[in-house]
């Protein structure tokens, strides 16, 4: 059996979906459970549905949400024919009413709560609507809301698995509906409480809803479909010269999403690394590509792999009485850290303050300014850029630096790290 998650963008619009569809039927005669995300731009939409809402907007929320079912219902009357479009909507409806019944409240817990409540929806349409389509193709599949399997805790927007449950439930559901269906559809990202209350896993959840299934299930492989032919080892619209890794290690994938690339998060890699499960990065627009496997293989032989985070905030904080920047102090920062919800991207120690660089989150960084400021002189500087570059060569370095202002620089065997002026 075989774990595919689709992304927002291999379903966009109706040619996607029919694309989506025939990658699917490529695999004719095998076991798929296929994690869907939310078609397009749905949860940004439903992102500003849950913003008015929360800021007491009602009927701004109710046209922004009309306007998401408008979407969805035209996507199955264009892509799902007669026989079949009227059941589709059908099904739906629930989703529809179920936000809209909330809607029609009025906010009395957190944003955090609201939001997972109204943004789920998303994925529930996308993959529904997917479903009904390769049903319709007379493939045998079948739809699951994974909200019935996949047990969370109510620390909404960034929910925890409750891998007893979930590992008992998905186990028994999905081996007994692939006793009658060779594809099962379900939904990446979501989840629910013992209260039945729809959470999100944060970051990169449908990625990882598909790894915990892959865990559970022993599955033989996860694909992650994407709109590139592998992963690759820059951003080409920086870096016309980049090129695409075949093979890299789960560690290799971890060292790089911690330094900021937009590959894999790590919490989507640990599962699969336990069983020793490959993950493919693969093309939906070329599927006979190669694209990308990540596995136990240790990597050998990489390019240099750059990572560029532009906005970014260098943070100088220095102790009022000269006293050293350790122990007690350094705790302190430390706690403001959490308490500011911010994750320093680079850090160097002096002898009386600490440097650190931030992604600039306006609101955040001056919530930590302010506070800080009580213990510590505080000064910043934005509009910086953080460039890191792994595997990197001497001979190659002045080229990425090349007419840049050098602000803080690390280097280790493997890895070099410059906060520049742009």
């Amino acid at each position: 059996m075989k774990i595919f998650k689709f992304g927002g963008a291999s379903i966009n619009n109706i040619e996607r979906y029919i694309n989506t569809g025939n990658v699917i039927k490529s695999f004719s005669g095998e076991k798929l459970l296929i994690v869907v995300s939310a078609m397009g731009k749905t949860t940004n939409a439903l992102e500003e549905v849950a913003e008015s809402f929360f800021n007491n907007n009602k009927e701004t929320a109710l046209k922004k949400f009309e306007l998401i079912k408008e979407s969805h219902n035209s996507t199955v009357e264009s892509l799902i024919n007669p026989d079949y479009s009227s059941a589709t909507k059908e099904k739906l409806k629930p989703f529809f009413t179920e936000t809209e019944w909330l809607l029609h409240d009025s906010p009395v817990r957190s944003y955090d709560y609201y939001y997972d409540q109204i943004v789920c929806c998303g994925e529930l349409m996308s993959s529904s609507i997917l479903c009904s389509h390769l049903q319709q193709s007379k493939l045998s599949a079948t739809w699951v809301d994974v909200r019935d399997l996949l047990r969370t805790d109510d620390n909404f927007r960034d929910a925890g698995i409750d891998w007893e449950y979930s590992k008992d439930k998905i186990g028994e559901t999905i081996i007994s509906l692939f006793k009658h269906h060779d594809i099962i559809v379900t939904q990446g990202f979501i989840g629910a409480t013992d209260q039945n209350e729809s959470t999100t896993l944060g970051r990169e959840g449908s990625d990882y809803t598909a790894a915990v299934f892959a865990h559970i299930l022993n599955a033989e492989s996860v694909t992650i479909w994407k709109d590139v032919d592998a992963v690759m080892s820059a951003d080409p619209k920086k870096y016309p010269d980049a090129t695409n890794i075949t093979l890299l290690s789960y560690l290799e994938v971890i060292e790089m999403a911690y330094y900021g690339a937009q590959v894999i998060h790590p919490k989507t890699i640990k599962p699969l690394q336990n069983k020793n499960i490959p993950l493919l990065v693969k093309s939906f627009i070329n599927p006979s590509l190669q694209g990308t496997t990540i596995s136990n293989t240790v990597s050998k032989s990489l390019p240099p792999i750059v990572v560029h985070k532009e906005k970014q905030v260098l943070m100088s904080f220095k102790s009022k009485d000269f006293s050293f920047i350790e122990d007690k102090p350094a705790e302190m920062l430390q706690q403001l850290f959490s308490k500011t919800r911010v994750k320093p991207n680079l850090t160097q120690h002096t002898a009386i303050s600490l440097l650190c660089c931030f992604d600039y989150h306006p609101e955040k960084i001056e919530q930590l300014a302010l506070e800080a400021e009580n213990m510590f002189d505080v000064q910043l500087e934005n509009g910086l850029e953080l460039l890191t570059i792994r595997h990197y060569n001497e001979e190659s370095l002045h080229e990425f630096i090349r007419n840049k202002i050098i602000l803080l620089e690390q280097k280790t065997t493997e890895t070099v790290q410059f906060l520049m002026r742009m």
